[in-house]
């Protein structure tokens, strides 16, 4: 007999990595702790493998939930747009900035999905610095910004947190003394948190690498140098820490979206901008 994945499962798997945590994915969800635990183990047995690693300070993904994860991610995201925009042809033009993490992660997939369903509409993903992602909405070429809360212009429209996780490069010791550490070139909201996550557990480091991009960044992870903490979008399964107690904990950070007060009541970017939300 055929195995299907389930929506609903699907939703509970990916709020559940998303949350870090099973009791902060029930309540997401509204729904009991126990309720959900037994929908992930019934996607579990359905997928053949065990998903997540439990721990006492959370969940996070096991190598076939690493896999799992940006199937189940563009299963729900299509699933939500064929429900919204079937029968609805939308066209135009839709410029979006995103912050290079983000750009890394799924939402272009989710963005190019879109644009699959609406080829009449075109869309325009800029990955830029900071200053240039404000000067492209400024001008006009981007109507929707999603970046870091504090680096929006104006209010923004929505916010939503995301928890960082610790990336850690093959073969590194995480007793080290000092620790290695691979850094965003400051001011940095990542390099931040990792700097004060370990001077508040007393952990000594020292700086392995240090870069301004994310590929960079994981690049040298990959090759091994240190740790340093990203987005779970951007954890790739061998950087994944499976030892909870060996790093200090991370704080969340806050993204938030503005949108140009120029597009209130365009369709299309109303459609991104339920796209955006329902991904992050």
């Amino acid at each position: 007999m055929a195995r299907d994945l389930e929506i609903v499962l699907l939703r509970s798997f990916v709020t559940a990595v998303r949350a870090g945590s099973i009791s902060r994915a029930a309540s997401a969800l509204g729904q009991s702790q126990p309720a959900l635990s037994q929908q992930l183990r019934k996607l579990e047995n359905t997928v053949g493998s065990p998903l997540l690693l439990r721990s006492t300070t959370g969940v996070s993904p096991t190598r076939a939930g690493d896999e799992l994860l940006p199937y189940a991610e563009r299963i729900l995201s299509l699933s939500a747009q064929a429900l919204t925009e079937a029968g609805r042809a939308l066209t135009g033009h839709c410029g979006v900035g995103l912050l290079e993490d983000l750009a890394a992660s799924q939402l272009p997939q989710a963005l190019a999905d879109l644009a699959r369903l609406h080829p009449g509409a075109t869309l325009e993903v800029l990955s830029l610095s900071g200053d240039a992602r404000r000067e492209a909405y400024d001008a006009g070429r981007v109507q929707l910004m999603l970046d870091e809360a504090a680096d929006v212009p104006g209010r923004p429209r929505w916010t939503v947190r995301r928890p960082l996780v610790w990336a850690v490069g093959q073969g590194v010791d995480l007793a080290a003394d000092p620790l290695p550490v691979v850094l965003f070139s400051g001011p940095c909201t990542w390099r931040a948190s990792v700097l004060e996550g370990l001077e508040g557990a007393d952990r000594r480091w020292r700086v392995a690498f240090e870069s301004n991009s994310l590929v960079g960044v994981l690049a040298a992870v990959r090759a091994g140098l240190g740790v340093t903490a990203v987005l779970p979008g951007n954890l790739e399964p061998a950087m994944a820490c499976h030892d909870a107690d060996a790093l200090p904990s991370l704080p969340d950070i806050e993204l938030g979206l503005a949108r140009h007060p120029r597009t209130e009541g365009d369709p299309l970017v109303d459609a991104v901008e339920t796209a955006l939300r329902r991904m992050v």
